[in-house]
């Protein structure tokens, strides 16, 4: 005689449905337990190129450097997405490359795209800077501080000693970093009479 679980399930429920509530409660307890993490640790393979041109506009950028450095980047393999950003005197390119490709292999490829076309950039441009972009490091809250009584040094000695402090002290915050202000300098005057 073969063993009929069905059968013998509908004749006594009471098995089949403590089973169903300690795996149901069993699940829920374990779902819980699970480790989430807000920002996943996965290597996004994303090359940015950074070329400088001191006092150059915007306009001569893009057509000098931006768009030469978007075609040449463009033929190289795995990319995704292509995004630049021009302000005065700067053209930043984003490369995005599909999950699956190396971030090493995409600088490479990045930095021999970038050479090939090096001789039809501007004479007068900085090197480019070709690096890869780390997620794991960009910010995921950025402030912005003014005041109406305090001057750019007050307001920027204020951000460093009190707010980047406060903001160390709360658990789980890795760097605090103030951009834009001015830093704080110790100037020594030097009595050339005396130094002799």
């Amino acid at each position: 005689m073969a063993l009929n679980i069905s059968a013998w399930a509908i004749r006594k429920p009471i098995p089949s449905l403590v089973l169903f509530v300690v795996l149901t409660a069993l699940g829920i307890v374990h779902f819980r337990s699970l480790p989430v993490t807000q920002m996943p640790n996965i290597d996004v393979p994303i090359v940015m190129v950074s070329i400088s041109q001191p006092g150059a506009a915007p306009s001569e950028l893009e057509t000098q450097i931006t768009k030469k450095v978007e075609n040449a980047v463009a033929g190289v393999s795995g990319v995704k997405h292509i995004t630049s950003s021009l302000s005065e005197g700067s053209s930043v390119t984003t490369i995005e490359f599909h999950l699956e490709t190396a971030v090493d292999r995409a600088v490479n490829d990045t930095r021999d795209a970038i050479t090939k076309i090096r001789t039809e950039l501007p004479q007068a441009i900085e090197e480019p800077l070709i690096q890869r972009v780390d997620i794991e490091g960009l910010p995921i809250v950025t402030y912005a501080v003014a005041s109406p009584t305090m001057n750019t040094e007050e307001l920027s000695w204020f951000v460093d000693d009190t707010v980047a402090r406060t903001l160390q002290g709360i658990r789980g915050v890795a760097q605090v970093k103030r951009e834009g202000g001015v830093d704080r300098e110790i100037r020594v005057a030097l009595d050339p009479d005396r130094l002799m």
